[in-house]
């Protein structure tokens, strides 16, 4: 095994991309670099495949993903254990990953054809001798591009429910877990060997470009919000769809009446999990003034008993190795302008790890509250009421996820926050939960994957009428005449006319 200079930054050598591991340098794999023709070729491929995968209708896709459901589940270990070599996140994390992934494949496969088949839908006065129909018929090939923080869940939370509604997937995973991403590509390859319905294209952000403007026919993109203009700019040259699930500065609200033994616990999970690097990760809190010491103290005891290293431990390294000088910038600037590390602070960088760092008293003008982290680290500052904790939790262009603790008032709270998905008296609940919608608003992006509107992203609706009998009222037709005019008035008049 070949160890390089920085541990887990992807490097390309001989036409191949070489994945290692953050934690050690070693090599996990190497991977052939995609060039625009090749991309292009995958498309092709795939837009071959479509007529079949599609044809097979809801029965035989739903069939289908299931066996590739029962090949995850058989092999989770093994998945799990690839993922902590190439990525660092550790086992325990990883099955729960690759679990949260199953439950999606399942539920996709199971309610495509509830969703997604064509139905009867009501018509109304002005065209009552016509019924309608509306059908989602699949776009053809839809491309992914895969984040590098939860290299299975994500990218199934598009594929998964992209190929149960017809369509074929070409998968750009990130260049920090390629070898994830082939992984997903070959299992299912395992049980669906007559067509490549799911193809990877690897290789550095230009590839993930040459995607982009392949022709693809919808694209779905999870990573940060820089990136996601460009994927969007890029796909707006020839009006290509776009699914964008960008970054996220997820708040969490302690109210007066919060259990605070159970807003600690999930708050400890929900900002240090995965190291810190989950987009719908909790980075900022805002407690309430008569309880904001108290959590305070049970945040720093639990935070403070979690293990840091490369196996066996509750936190793994940092995946990118780059994102370690923003952590790192973001507690300087917190310290720098008046905040207070109970926990860690600026020792707790300690390439290629970070140990938990809890800070308080943090400006709200400074980066570690404004800026996307991605580390183990939180913010927890004072409020005085609910209201100041919603109107600070608001003021920022992110709207992904959030989360509130509380009894009285919780839901309502929940309902006020800007944000895609809350959880109440929980974190991060709303991803795992495969009938619910998945994505943000404003720079945390648009579009959903997950749940019914998931499955209707990846299904263009197509709308169809059928005159039944003759017209009684005709109105779209030169041949009406004015007593046939004079009847829809009259008729209009005493249907929609009445005072309330």
């Amino acid at each position: 095994m070949t160890a390089v200079r920085v541990p887990g930054a992807p490097i390309i050598s001989d036409g191949r991309l070489v994945s290692t591991s953050p934690a050690t340098g070693a090599e996990v794999g190497r991977l052939p670099v995609a060039a625009g023709d090749d991309v292009a070729r995958a498309v092709e491929r795939a837009r071959e495949a479509a007529g079949w995968w599609a044809g097979l209708g809801f029965t035989g896709r739903r069939e289908r993903l299931l066996r590739w459901r029962g090949v995850l589940a058989r092999r989770i270990e093994e998945l799990a254990e690839l993922m902590h070599a190439e990525g660092g996140k550790p086992v325990p994390d990883a099955i729960v990953e690759v679990l949260t992934a199953i439950e999606h494949i399942d539920w996709a496969a199971r309610n495509a054809g509830r969703v997604l088949r064509p139905r009867r839908v009501r018509s109304r006065l002005i065209l009552a001798e016509f019924t309608g129909h509306l059908e989602y018929q699949p776009y053809g090939v839809v491309g992914v591009i895969g984040p590098w923080n939860y290299p299975v869940f994500t990218p199934i939370g598009s594929t998964a429910y992209a190929l149960a509604a017809g369509n074929t997937v070409v998968l750009k995973p990130s260049e920090y877990t390629p070898v994830v991403g082939q992984w997903l590509v070959d299992s299912l390859a395992e049980v669906v060997p007559e067509q490549p319905v799911l193809t990877a294209v690897h290789g550095l952000g230009d590839v993930g470009a040459a995607l982009c403007r392949s022709g693809v026919n919808k694209l779905a993109f999870t990573g940060s919000t820089t990136t996601a203009k460009k994927v969007m700019a890029a796909c707006a040259e020839t009006l290509t769809p776009v699914l964008l699930e960008a970054g996220g500065k997820d708040a969490m609200i302690v109210d007066s009446d919060a259990d605070l033994d159970a807003a600690a616990e999930a708050c400890v999970w929900g900002g240090l999990t995965n190291a810190g690097q989950t987009c719908i990760g909790i980075e900022r809190v805002y407690a309430v003034e008569p309880v904001f010491d108290v959590f305070v103290g049970k945040v720093v005891e639990r935070a403070g008993r979690l293990t840091v290293g490369a196996d066996g431990s509750d936190i793994g390294p940092i995946t990118m190795p780059g994102q370690l000088d923003v952590i790192r910038r973001h507690i300087d600037d917190a310290l720098a302008r008046g905040g207070r590390a109970v926990l860690g602070g600026a020792e707790a960088v300690q390439p290629p790890y970070v140990r938990p760092t809890i800070l308080v008293d943090v400006p709200e003008d400074s980066l570690a509250v404004r800026e996307e982290t991605f580390g183990p680290t939180l913010t927890i500052n004072r409020v005085r009421d609910a209201e100041e904790a919603i109107t600070r939790a608001n003021a920022l262009p992110y709207g992904l996820g959030g989360s509130v603790f509380g009894r009285r008032r919780a839901v309502a709270i929940a309902r006020r926050l800007r944000s895609g998905m809350a959880a109440v008296n929980s974190t991060l609940t709303f991803a795992g939960m495969s009938t619910l919608p998945f994505g943000g608003v404003g720079e945390s992006g648009f579009g959903r994957i997950h749940g019914e509107d998931g499955l209707r992203e990846f299904g263009r609706p197509k709308a169809v009428t059928r005159r039944r009998a003759r017209s009684l009222l005709p109105a779209m037709t030169f041949e009406r005449t004015p007593a046939d005019v004079a009847r829809l008035v009259k008729v209009t008049k005493l249907l929609y006319g009445r005072r309330r």
